[in-house]
């Protein structure tokens, strides 16, 4: 059985929106960066479920979001969504994860980000480096 998520892309002046998640190894790609996001919910629908995941994790969500693609293997179906983070990024209230950050294009397909509150290097995680090659398609 395949487990459903929905993740958000949300661009800024052609930079896009990042978490530095957790350590817990309980959960997906500890302390690496990703998107905001997560599970779908049982009875919810990707786009809820978005909306639900960026609320909790940043007190925030874009009026629109727009369906980009849907990947889906063997364990998991997964939801990514695009949209304008119409707001500064000082205005987030960063809920879920250990920082966040707006990256370039260039930056992200380093493979590496820097946190500046960690004052370290950190690795993209699995998913979003599979993001790296669509890319061009959205920016």
């Amino acid at each position: 059985m395949s487990v459903e998520f929905a993740i958000a892309m949300l661009q800024q002046e052609g930079r896009w929106l990042l978490q530095l998640r957790d350590e817990n190894p309980r959960i997906v790609a500890p302390g690496c960066w990703g998107l905001f996001g997560g599970h779908l919910e049982p009875g919810e629908t990707a786009l809820i479920a978005v909306r639900r995941e960026l609320n909790e994790e940043i007190s925030w969500c874009p009026d629109q979001l727009k369906i980009w693609f849907r990947h889906q293997d063997e364990q998991r179906i997964v939801h990514v969504f695009t949209g304008e983070l119409s707001v500064p990024l000082q205005q987030l209230q960063l809920r879920d994860g250990q920082d966040m950050t707006l990256a370039s294009p260039e930056q992200i397909r380093c493979g590496r980000l820097w946190s500046s509150k960690l004052n370290q290097q950190r690795p993209l995680a699995s998913a979003l480096s599979m993001l790296v090659e669509k890319l061009d398609e959205i920016t």
